[in-house]
């Protein structure tokens, strides 16, 4: 999953789908509002009549403002890229910041500056709930991919292409350790021989021994 920086789309063309976003967003959220509001304030047996006059009257106005507050923000944040040149949650609390002082100019510099305050923490907060989510989404589906390339009834200790019950077969090293061994005996130096036991008697193999004479049948 994508970081909410790297799935946006490039900085000119960022502008413009935010002002489109967010005027959508404003009109369908400025309509419900002001549908309930005018129901709700219109008498009886006309409520849907003014519902319906209270959102043509102030959801394209509402529409409007999202698209302002839109496009200033994603304008400031294409700024901060340029200037920086890198993408991180910093840009978009820097441009949170600017686009709430900006928008409040005309009320004066202290109320410029709240705005400021109010746009860059309420900024922070939203990329700080956002990479807490990411992070907390792509651990979940990490597990999911591992578990995913097991076999399903496997158990956990198990390897792969290894059946229940089945002992795991020595590795190379150990198997060519005792060949080699196997051949050292036979071909190198000897190694001391087992002692063999039978019927409670021990006995041990010589390695060595000298023959008997062969008798001699002649007569002196």
């Amino acid at each position: 999953m994508g970081t909410p920086e790297s799935s946006r789309e490039p900085c000119p063309d960022r502008i413009l789908d935010d002002i489109g976003g967010a005027f959508g967003m404003g009109a369908v959220g400025g309509s419900a509002f002001h549908f309930i509001k005018g129901a709700y304030n219109s008498p009886k047996g006309s409520r849907f009549i003014g519902g319906k006059q209270s959102v043509a009257m102030n959801a394209p106005r509402v529409g409007g403002s999202f698209a302002v507050w839109g496009g200033l923000f994603s304008t400031f944040d294409c700024s901060m890229v340029y200037l920086r040149q890198k993408e991180d949650p910093w840009n978009s609390i820097i441009a949170g910041a600017a686009t709430g002082g900006f928008l409040s100019m005309r009320q004066g510099p202290n109320a410029a500056v709240r705005s400021a305050l109010v746009g860059g923490v309420l900024l922070a907060l939203i990329e700080g709930a956002g990479i807490a989510l990411n992070k907390l989404t792509a651990e979940p589906q990490h597990m999911q991919m591992e578990e995913g390339m097991m076999p399903p009834g496997m158990p956990p200790g198990m390897q792969m292409g290894q059946q229940q019950g089945q002992m795991i077969p020595p590795s190379p090293e150990s198997t060519g350790s005792s060949t080699s061994s196997w051949f050292g005996g036979l071909f190198g130096k000897k190694e001391e021989e087992p002692q063999q036991t039978s019927s409670g008697s021990e006995t041990k193999v010589l390695e060595s021994f000298d023959a008997p004479p062969v008798p001699s049948f002649e007569y002196k």
